[in-house]
């Protein structure tokens, strides 16, 4: 049985993901979550307290999902920063192309999301901001070309996830170590 209330409840919030791709969080309905899973209208709150808990829950759920794949990298390139940077943007550009439902939560930018939703939201790339100042301190680069390579490299792995989701660049080897050397060329350079 417990099984089956935790399969209904990421049920609920897989349903809850697609509903804000579709609607946004302003037009967000529990209502069109519960149908989606074919339950009552009731039972969403059998999981959730209310809307926020539910948009809350997809948010942590999403965090959850990048964090595994995040943690397995930085143990894999333990003491490497500049490794663990490469990767962990070459794997979030795979993480967003293997869940392209999540890229509309990962980018929502609502001033009416919950506080607590958006400092989950905060907190995907908070590991990944660690790395980057532990590297840039190791190479002594100074903070304001740690904050333009910040820039271009999220600029690069957001715009070749959507560029390859919808076609533009192909999916070839050949284009994501395009993609893997531009990267590594801005952590090259100073």
């Amino acid at each position: 049985m417990a099984h089956e209330e935790a399969s209904m409840r990421e049920r609920l919030i897989l349903a809850g993901i697609q509903e804000i791709e579709a609607r946004g969080i302003q037009n967000f309905s529990m209502r069109q979550v519960a149908n989606a899973c074919g339950v009552s209208c009731a039972a969403p709150y059998k999981h959730f307290q209310d809307k926020n808990d539910l948009i809350l829950s997809i948010v942590l759920y999403i965090q959850q999902q990048w964090h595994k794949k995040q943690q397995a990298i930085v143990r894999q390139y333990a003491g490497d920063p500049r490794r663990q940077l490469i990767e962990i943007s070459m794997a979030y550009i795979e993480f967003l192309l293997e869940n392209p439902h999540f890229r509309s939560i990962i980018t929502l930018r609502d001033d009416s999301l919950d506080p607590g939703a958006r400092t989950i939201m905060a907190q995907l790339s908070q590991c990944t901001r660690s790395i980057i100042r532990t590297y840039c301190q190791q190479v002594e680069m100074p903070p304001d070309v740690e904050r333009r390579k910040t820039y271009v490299v999220r600029s690069l792995i957001y715009g070749a996830a959507l560029m390859l989701d919808n076609g533009e660049l192909p999916m070839t080897p050949d284009v994501m170590e395009a993609i893997r050397s531009a990267i590594v060329r801005e952590f090259d350079l100073a």
